[in-house]
């Protein structure tokens, strides 16, 4: 998982994805939103992988028996304990934690804005961990998944409407040139973003034993992205 180490070191350290405090809170708010709107009822067991600094996760507690953050990041998730270590339903776990879990003892997993940093090997082997994970009944919701024909301007329109509706535009213009000469560029023309058209990413789906359901809008913010339920077999 090579790939996968350098994505977690880069997001392991300081950077300047987030153009300013504004993007940061409305950014972590929606997904957070989006999160609950697709729990179908209260008092599951759910597991927000690749979860960031998830600095709403309390708005998806309120709504969860149990809430396991798992962060692969340590500096994250060392943030995350302090912000949520009053509460008594969240965990902070790291991957290799999550691995450790028992067969069936979660209910809901999300993944957001994960599969774009992985090797398609890698969510492969993810998609069959969080299989044996979910209890019968239970859902994966797959999400941000990028099509090989969305690029760099999908994602400047997406940013800059996003900005506009939510009162940050400036600061993403300005943000949008700090990026092309960030680390991220530099690192995502190293590595490279994994990317699916839909027929790709549901044959993946279904070959780690689930039903793929594309569902009417991703949780992030640009819609030309994909988010999936699914439900093993």
């Amino acid at each position: 998982m090579s790939g996968a180490k350098d994505w977690i070191a880069f997001w392991d350290a300081p950077h300047s994805i987030y153009v300013n405090a504004r993007h940061f809170d409305v950014h972590y708010r929606d997904v957070a939103e989006g999160i609950v709107r697709l729990i179908p009822r209260d008092g599951l067991r759910l597991l927000d992988f690749g979860c960031g600094e998830a600095i709403h996760a309390d708005k998806v507690a309120a709504r969860v028996k149990e809430l396991y953050l798992c962060e692969s990041a340590g500096t994250v998730r060392d943030n995350l304990k302090r912000r949520f270590g009053a509460l008594g339903n969240v965990s902070v776990i790291s991957p290799e934690e999550m691995e450790a879990l028992p067969d069936a003892s979660l209910d809901m997993i999300v993944a957001n804005s994960v599969a774009q940093y992985l090797k398609p090997d890698e969510l492969d082997r993810l998609l069959r961990e969080w299989r044996r994970l979910l209890a019968p009944g239970g859902s994966l919701i797959l999400a941000d998944i990028i099509p090989p024909d969305v690029g760099a301007a999908s994602d400047v329109a997406a940013l800059i409407n996003y900005a506009g509706r939510n009162g940050f535009l400036f600061p993403a213009i300005v943000g949008l040139i700090k990026t092309a000469l960030s680390d991220y560029r530099t690192t995502r023309a190293r590595l490279g973003i994994t990317t699916y058209t839909e027929p790709d990413i549901r044959a993946r789906i279904e070959a780690a034993g689930y039903a793929a359901e594309k569902l009417a809008r991703n949780i992030e913010h640009n819609p030309a992205r994909m988010s999936f339920r699914c439900n093993p077999k």
